[in-house]
């Protein structure tokens, strides 16, 4: 007998299909065995004939049972490949426990959210939305040439980058564009920063490209030792290096090239990490514009410090030499960019709200990264920082505070959130400097500066050793 609950939400002919749908599934009733005559279940049920004809009916749409002219219906058989739906008798794992949110979050993958020019793009928005039905359409594979010219012109002028918008290709983050560009070097081998990102070398890995770890100086990635790795490819963050903050002197920059010149076939990609932000001079021009537009370097860049790390827009910079083979192998793939969030961006440079937006920007973070090197020096004795000129977050060095790993755990207790440098270290440890920690304070409001810089000073003044 199949119990059916009558109180319940679901309807009968639902609880009398699912009860039947499970028995066949799970070989209760073998194939070509007749089902009960409809009179006959709905008897048995105390339901009635329209009930049972309809969960027969529902079995018969999913072909798991057969009606045959005046005969009835019919099991039909499985392979064994459908999923039984029955009700499991083990209780479902226990959710795992969520971080507890922080009090002050010195990450460096978040941004400032009030900085957001929420009244300029979303009346951009709306008006598209309203006035241009054609964006709801497919796009352009490598991006609306409209947005890729307004992105060409604002490379060139603020980054130097030498290339016509048919070389960009827009996508939805450097880790999609990472997997594209691991398509077009399959084969090879890319060297990667040490310390850097480790999800740059996961998308490439898992993309099929081995990795071979180089380790930096003062000045970046040495060349002899790029040599040494026997890859045919580098990422590099040259502008400012994630996370010492290091920028590439030109004489450097000059080395890594003239190693991709050397053999056909070697690449650099060029990370222009967060290099709209530095305080203290102009930026040195990208690589790529050393390079020349068909030189051995694809720029990558993203929009998510200037604008949002949810806004995913980012776009790479193809040399010709690769340009035909990327446009031959995803000729067929859509962009991963909204046509709207495309546009909205094109419009948001175009009127030159973009460039208005990154200087308030930029005077806003300086003034906070000014607050919160004064307050940590006030409160830290002895504290040192290094890198407060560039990028949204810098090295705190507190010699003598037991540590990082008790860094870290001391700061968290006090309801501060960072991460130690030797985190960012994918080998060799070792080399990581003491007692150091990776500070970020795009996401610090300028109200909480002086309250983190005194939570830190509670959280390492304390630690054995300090007294």
């Amino acid at each position: 007998m199949i119990e059916l609950q009558p109180n319940e939400k679901t309807p009968l002919y639902e609880q009398l299909y699912a009860a039947l749908a499970d028995e066949i599934r799970t070989g209760q009733r073998a194939p070509g065995t007749p089902l009960p005559g409809r009179r006959t279940m709905a008897a048995q049920q105390g339901v009635s004939v329209n009930t049972v004809d309809t969960a027969y009916q529902m079995l018969a749409a999913e072909g798991l049972a057969e009606p045959r002219p005046r005969s009835g219906f019919y099991v039909q058989k499985t392979y064994g490949m459908l999923h039984s739906r029955a009700r499991r008798t083990a209780p479902p794992a226990p959710p795992s426990a969520a971080e507890p949110a922080p009090l002050y979050d010195l990450s460096t993958g978040s941004v400032d959210t009030a900085l957001f020019p929420a009244r300029s793009w979303g009346r951009i928005q709306k008006e598209l939305l309203y006035q241009r039905p054609e964006l709801l359409q497919r796009g352009e594979t490598q991006g609306d040439a409209p947005l890729r010219a307004q992105i060409a012109a604002y490379l060139s002028s603020y980054r130097g980058v030498e290339c016509t918008p048919e070389q960009i290709v827009v996508g939805a983050g450097i880790e999609y564009l990472l997997g594209c560009l691991a398509h077009l070097f399959a084969g090879g081998m890319a060297a990667i920063e040490n310390p850097g990102y480790s999800r740059t070398r996961t998308v490439l890995q898992n993309s099929g490209i081995p990795c071979t770890l180089v380790d930096i100086d003062r000045e970046g990635l040495p060349a002899d030792a790029l040599e040494e790795s026997g890859a045919n490819l580098c990422y590099l963050t040259p502008s400012h290096h994630f996370p010492t903050g290091v920028t590439m002197p030109a004489p450097r920059r000059a080395q890594l090239l003239a190693w991709a010149a050397a053999k056909p076939g070697r690449y650099i990609l060029e990370d222009d990490y967060d290099s709209e932000f530095r305080f203290d001079t102009r930026p040195l021009p990208s690589l790529q514009g050393m390079a020349g537009p068909d030189g051995p370097v694809v720029y990558l860049t993203t929009f998510s410090k200037s604008l949002a790390p949810g806004i995913r827009i980012a776009c790479m910079v193809l040399p010709q030499s690769l340009l035909g083979r990327y446009r031959r192998d995803f000729a067929t793939y859509a962009n991963t960019v909204s046509r709207f969030e495309q546009q909205t961006l094109c419009e948001f440079m175009a009127g030159g709200y973009f460039t208005r937006h990154l200087a308030r920007m930029r005077l806003a973070y300086k003034r906070r990264m000014e607050a919160f090197a004064a307050a940590l020096r006030a409160a830290l004795p002895g504290v040192e920082l290094d890198g407060v000129h560039s990028g949204l977050h810098f090295l705190l060095t507190l010699p003598g505070a037991g540590g990082e790993k008790a860094m870290v755990a001391a700061a968290a207790e006090q309801g501060v959130r960072l991460r130690g440098l030797s985190e960012y270290y994918l080998a060799r440890p070792e080399r990581c400097q003491a007692d150091t920690v990776v500070a970020g304070y795009s996401a610090l409001r300028e109200e909480d500066v002086e309250k983190v810089a005194q939570a830190l000073a509670r959280a390492w003044l304390c630690v054995p050793g300090n007294g």
